[in-house]
């Protein structure tokens, strides 16, 4: 039992950090109906700043504050300055510009600080004594954290969405942006606080992120797989929907993680098949997810 356990753990970990990328995409995709597929990068470029601040002196708990400042702004300039030109013209134009600002950026990375592995600080105590004993299996302090986290930021985007004038607009921007727009809603403030907002999340998943999934160590590569996870966990759920975006985001994890230790036969490389599969799957029987709204078009 204490080796299920164990598992269990390890994948509701897992699922927070994948809900809260799944949560950075809900909040893009309820204003503007539009999946970024650099979300991950925007993250990864975060992680990096959070990690040049600590090589300066600062703790990885303060550099985070600049960091998801730094990824507001990065959202809000790529919205402005990227997205919102193409956007008159086709969707399929917004996402050619997130799939290159996916190489961009990563590219960008690459020349900044070099394609070398960076030992990253832990912002959370994960050390050999941080835990205490659930059912036998070990439940370690950083695991409670990230969950917590994971709530407040679902709790906090909940009260944004049902209880703010932003949320309200956002909503209605996504819903018929001509028409908010003639309401007296301005659409472009709303996308772009929109943008900021969900790559300020992305840079605090980032954080939380690198010192705990493998390998440990900040490099390119390392939310490729991650944004897969978190896109089928979001499409799953519900691309806007934040209760969607909680359980693929944590039925995802938990899925992963058993059968990382019951079927072994399969293999990363085919775990992340299956979640390329679950997207598929949901895109053709389920477009909107379990938990997202459907859109009468009135003709």
């Amino acid at each position: 039992m204490d080796i299920f356990f164990d598992r269990l753990f390890s994948g509701l970990t897992a699922g927070s950090l994948y809900t809260l990328i799944a949560l950075s995409l809900v909040v893009v995709f309820r204003s503007s109906k539009t999946i970024n597929f650099a979300q991950g990068e925007f993250a990864l470029f975060c992680c990096f700043i959070a990690w040049w601040l600590t090589t300066k002196g600062l703790p990885i708990i303060v550099a985070l504050i600049p960091a998801m400042l730094v990824g507001f702004l990065l959202g809000v300039v790529t919205e402005r300055t990227l997205i919102r030109p193409v956007r008159r013209r086709s969707e399929t134009a917004v996402l050619i510009v997130g799939l290159g600002l996916f190489t961009g950026l990563n590219g960008l990375d690459g020349w900044i600080w070099g394609p070398a592995n960076k030992q990253f600080p832990e912002m959370l105590p994960s050390g050999d004594s941080d835990y205490f004993l659930v059912g036998g299996a070990r439940l370690h302090y950083d695991s409670i954290g990230i969950f917590l986290i994971m709530l407040l930021v679902v709790g906090l985007l909940s009260l944004l969405f049902n209880k703010t004038s932003l949320g309200l607009r956002m909503r209605a921007v996504a819903t018929n942006a001509e028409s908010a727009s003639l309401s007296g809603v301005k659409v472009g403030t709303v996308l772009s606080m929109s943008w900021g907002i969900s790559a300020a999340i992305s840079a605090l998943a980032g954080i939380l992120l690198v010192p705990v999934l493998p390998p440990n160590e900040l490099d390119l590569s390392s939310f490729f797989s991650i944004l897969i996870f978190a896109s089928a966990a979001a499409l799953f759920g519900g691309l806007d929907s934040v209760k969607g975006a909680v359980v693929g985001g944590l039925g995802l994890g938990v899925a992963e993680s058993m059968l990382n230790g019951y079927a072994t036969f399969l293999g990363g490389s085919l775990q992340l098949t299956v979640a390329l599969v679950i997207i598929v799957l949901v895109l053709v029987f389920k477009p909107t997810g379990l938990f997202g709204a459907r859109r009468v078009e009135r003709v």
